[in-house]
């Protein structure tokens, strides 16, 4: 498995494998819309060994957080999950979005499978979120500094609003 950015050569296979995941095309539908408003901060593939795009992640801007990104989404092909790829993408993008200045991320996920990265309740940090998805709203800081100043809620790029 490759894990890469995302090139125009991608979009195709990104579609799909979001529409597969995910059983329908809201989530494409929303990472094509973050790329055309310039909305992803970073978009990576995992690829086989053939080339083909088997995975997926986006994180994209908080709107009033320029210090802060909201993972989503994160997705695998049906016949590829629970094969360790999208922990593979997950622990490949957390350095990235560092060197890039990123100094926390959110995400609306299952927390026993984002605890494993660090992440912990968001509320127990002082933050809210616009979809009262209380435990499953969870929070990594990428540096010790990362949430300084950080409080009160959390609104993920307008192009969330359409899903």
């Amino acid at each position: 498995m490759t894990i890469l950015e995302e090139t125009e050569a991608d979009f195709d296979g990104i579609d799909r494998v979001n529409r597969e995941a995910f059983g329908g095309d809201g989530e494409a539908s929303l990472v094509r819309k973050l790329r055309e408003n310039d909305h992803l901060i970073l978009s990576l593939v995992a690829k086989t060994d053939s080339g083909e795009i088997v995975g997926h992640i986006a994180y994209s801007p908080l709107s009033g957080h320029d210090s802060g990104a909201g993972l989503a989404p994160l997705s695998v092909l049906p016949g590829f999950q629970k094969s360790g790829i999208g922990t593979q993408l997950v622990r490949a993008s957390l350095p990235i979005l560092r060197e890039h200045g990123i100094g926390f991320v959110v995400v609306l996920g299952e927390p026993e499978y984002y605890s494993r990265f660090g992440f912990e309740r968001a509320d127990e940090r002082g933050l809210q979120n616009e979809y009262g998805a209380g435990p499953a709203f969870r929070v990594l800081e990428l540096r010790p500094d990362g949430l300084e100043g950080v409080a009160g809620l959390i609104r993920y790029a307008p192009e969330f609003g359409e899903l």
